[in-house]
């Protein structure tokens, strides 16, 4: 038994060798642990003004990022619309080993006196002053090729994140298929496209669909590595199958251009 989790990890670590450079190396080690597929709480909050979004900022920097944290919530993701629109947003990617940590976690903040008193401005907003409009949840399962989120390297960058909506399941689990079996994160990472997670949306808005998000230096960066991938030979070939086309498996999508908040861990 120990040998085929020596055998699985030192897979997922090979795996991860050509982006160890550029992840965060505190981050390595807890990434090896894992052999499974995560699953990931993705919100999407909703601001009417600046005083919102600060408190529900604090509340994610001073009580829940520790107390998940604590619960085993390593990794979580805070980030901020890069353009903001007419509404002012808040991306939150929160990582859990299983689903039975994403289904006790409320319960079990709610018992934790240190996180209450510290996100009680948040907790205990009055229904004339809330924290924030409204939360936008899904509910993502890893993909097993990525299945854990990998925080790059703390330094100054942007963030893509990228949904894929699919006109039924089966095109659903096709475009998935290609990432996976087929080799297209493999090739992301060879032309510069540096992931962060992959999930496929199991519960959500606009099924079916999966989300994954990149990062980059700066929007240079981005573009250029966009364009390596689009010429690259093994990716042309593999979107020249037909069952891999995306006319017919992907009907939508929609990118959003994102920088970390300071109480980021990613």
């Amino acid at each position: 038994m120990k040998r085929r989790f020596f055998v699985k990890t030192s897979l997922l670590s090979t795996s991860l060798g050509a982006i160890i450079p550029m992840v965060d190396k505190a981050a390595v080690k807890d990434i090896a642990k894992h052999s499974k597929q995560v699953f990931y709480e993705l919100r999407v909050y909703t601001f009417k003004n600046q005083e919102q979004e600060k408190i529900t900022e604090d509340y994610f920097e001073k009580a829940a990022i520790p107390a998940l944290n604590r619960l085993g919530s390593k990794h979580i993701g805070v980030f901020k619309e890069l353009k903001p629109g007419d509404q002012i947003k808040l991306f939150v990617i929160i990582p859990f080993v299983s689903i039975e940590d994403f289904v006790q976690a409320d319960d079990k903040l709610l018992n934790d006196a240190v996180y209450t008193a510290a996100g009680s401005a948040y907790l205990n907003a009055d229904a004339a002053a809330p924290a924030y409009e409204r939360i936008e949840s899904s509910l993502l399962k890893a993909f097993l090729h990525m299945p854990v989120i990998v925080p790059p390297e703390k330094k100054p960058r942007i963030f893509e994140l990228r949904r894929y909506e699919s006109p039924t399941e089966m095109a659903g689990k096709k475009k998935i298929e290609m990432f996976n079996e087929k080799g297209e994160i493999d090739i992301f990472k060879r032309t510069g496209l540096i992931p962060v997670f992959f999930g496929e949306t199991i519960i959500g808005p606009l099924r079916p669909n999966l989300t994954y998000m990149l990062t980059f230096n700066d929007m240079a960066a981005h573009d250029a590595n966009w364009k390596s991938f689009g010429s690259d030979p093994e990716w042309k070939k593999i979107r020249s199958v037909p069952e891999y086309a995306d006319a017919k498996i992907v009907s939508h999508i929609t990118s959003t251009f994102l920088m970390p908040a300071e109480c980021s861990q990613v």
